[in-house]
């Protein structure tokens, strides 16, 4: 396939598959190093705000454990332990339980057993030595822990508390799927401390806690302090919850109908990660019905077991689309660089192809045979330099043209006078090859000659003896005559047809009726071949006329049977056809000497 392109545009194709290439390769590399710095940013500020979160919910641990401890360190709780005035110590521990705004605030007694509860007064004497937090209490220690607290005990302490804690799981997209479809216990932020009397001995234990089902005091904080009032088409930018096992009990993440998505459980991938394998996850996640940029930390008891997680999450869209137009305006800005470039580029081009434009249509005015063409090679760099080297080829062209020419004329003479020598030698081999059957036509017609010549001898001896007896009668002097003349006339025919087939003529071309130019042949030729028994067979069928040179054919026909006739030196059948075929005249001279 012939490739047909200029080139001008080979060169701007070639530069622009480079260009293109390496815009596309850098701006793909470009953007996914752009896309990664931006995903890295965001993923720094949410490892940035997950520690941030994290610090406000162990201050909101630790501001629970200060006010049990102070609260515990206080004369007044010792005072009313040792002098049993409960209902003024009910007073006191509920008045600091609203002040500083706990959920409960319990007093046991040294051995754990409770003395005052601070909404269910007259629900005393059961059993908390088994609590874990009550056990580090009693063997003075003051601890504070994220706990899960049974439905049973939340009611020992407040019923509220227990309808808090409740929860229905809510269907959630990518969440695993489990047996369990609602949630009883609750999660709490609680702390044990040791009540010491004024002897110093260990009185009792005063524990407290902050129910964290249901309370977005520590999820809102997070979010009005990392992220404001910031929001993305209709949407908070950043969010904050936390998760009691997988699922949520405290949040700002919002449903599709615009609630708190408390009840929605975390997406399967996530719960693998942090609640199996206790990792911190900083990735995108899928949260409730939209993509955040998220980060989960475990919660663990006081024993390690990972209770809960907390979460801290931005909008993913925002950087998407940050993502996006810093992506495009890089491709936009890519487009129009090769733009620019292939302008440029072009117009360079068209500088340095024109003269290889002006040599090729030189070229192919000098093909079709103008060679009064030329070059201007103005520049002296290669192209001008072959703008001369193509104009001196044209001079040689020329004067190669030239000497082509005069040899040409001078062949000319010279190939005209060598066919005039082949005319001349062709018509004398024709003139020795018709002298050469001449000869050998002439030796049997001498034969047959000699036969009437003989019998015309024979009759004017005869006509003689008979005038000499003075025999005059009129009829068979007559025949005598008569057969004399026939046999003359014969001779005559042959020595004829003999002078005639001798001489040498000029080609004529006329109508003839080539059956009858055959037939005249086989007379000829007949005399000097055939044998006594050699028998012809014609079989010559109408034939139109045809435009040929007689004397020519009549040759061919001769020599076709003479060379027959010597083929059959004992005799045999020589056959003649003639007939059409296909709008074309067929001629056959055929003898049996091979039979």
């Amino acid at each position: 396939m012939v490739n047909r392109l200029s080139l001008r545009t080979k060169l701007v194709a070639s530069l622009l598959f480079v260009v293109i290439a390496g815009g596309l390769l850098s701006s793909l590399i470009g953007t996914r190093l752009v896309g990664e710095a931006i995903v890295s940013q965001a993923r720094a500020r949410v490892k940035s705000d997950l520690n941030t979160a994290w610090l406000i919910y162990s201050q909101a641990l630790e501001r629970v454990r200060d006010v049990v401890q102070l609260t515990a360190a206080g004369r007044t709780p010792p005072e009313l332990l040792e002098s049993r005035q409960w209902k003024k110590l009910e007073e006191f521990l509920a008045k600091r339980c609203k002040d500083f705004g706990l959920d409960l605030l319990t007093l046991t007694d040294a051995r754990g057993r409770v003395l005052v509860r601070t909404h269910h007064p007259f629900l005393t004497g059961d059993d908390q030595s088994s609590d874990p937090l009550v056990q580090r209490a009693l063997k003075g220690e003051a601890v504070a822990s994220t706990v899960i607290v049974p439905r049973e005990e939340l009611e020992k302490e407040r019923s509220d508390l227990a309808e808090r804690a409740f929860l229905v799981f809510v269907p959630t997209p990518k969440a695993k799927e489990v047996a369990q479809d609602r949630e009883t216990a609750g999660m709490m932020l609680k702390a044990a401390c040791p009540v010491w009397n004024g002897r110093g001995r260990l009185a009792g234990v005063l524990y407290g806690g902050v129910l964290l089902n249901r309370d977005y005091r520590i999820v809102d904080k997070v979010r009005d302090l990392l992220y404001g009032e910031g929001r993305y088409e209709g949407k908070e930018m950043g969010t904050a919850t936390i998760l009691q096992g997988d699922l949520r009990i405290s949040t700002n993440v919002l449903d599709e109908k615009g609630q708190r998505a408390v009840g929605t459980r975390l997406s399967e991938e996530v719960r693998r990660a942090v609640l199996e394998k206790g990792e911190i996850w900083l990735d995108r996640a899928f949260v409730v019905h939209d993509w955040y940029l998220t980060g989960y930390q475990p919660i663990r008891d006081l024993a390690g077991k990972i209770v809960g997680i907390l979460y801290v999450g931005i909008l993913e869209a925002p950087y998407v689309d940050l993502r996006n137009k810093v992506v495009y305006s890089f491709f936009a800005l890519a487009v129009l660089g090769v733009v620019i470039v292939v302008l440029l580029y072009f117009f360079i081009t068209s500088r340095i192809t024109r003269p290889l434009r002006d040599m090729a249509t030189a070229a192919a005015k000098i093909a079709e045979g103008d060679l009064s063409v030329e070059v201007a090679g103005r520049s002296q760099d290669e192209i001008g330099l072959l703008a001369q080297s193509f104009n001196h080829m044209l001079v040689r062209l020329k004067q190669a043209r030239k000497e082509l020419e005069d040899y040409g004329r001078s062949l000319e003479a010279k190939v005209e006078e060598r066919t005039r020598e082949l005319v001349k030698m062709q018509d004398h081999l024709i003139q020795s090859e018709k002298l050469a059957s001449m000869g050998q036509l002439a030796a049997s017609i001498a034969h047959e000659v000699n036969n009437p010549l003989s019998g015309v001898l024979i009759y004017n001896q005869l006509l003689t003896k008979k005038i000499s007896r003075g025999e005059f009668d009129r009829d068979a002097i007559l025949d005598y005559l008569a057969k004399m003349e026939h046999e003359l006339s014969r001779s005559t025919k042959l020595i004829r047809s003999l002078l005639d087939f001798g001489v040498q003529s000029e080609p004529k071309i006329r109508e003839v009726n080539v059956n009858e130019v055959l037939s005249r042949a086989l007379d000829l030729a007949i005399h000097a071949g055939a044998k006594e028994n050699t028998r012809v067979e014609k079989d010559l069928q109408p034939l139109p006329t045809f435009m040929v040179d007689p004397d020519q054919l009549e040759q061919v026909f001769v020599n076709l049977i003479l060379n027959a006739l010597q083929a059959m030196p004992r005799g045999g059948t020589l056959t003649l056809r003639t007939w059409m075929e296909s709008r074309e005249l067929k001629v056959a001279v055929k003898d049996t000497g091979c039979e």
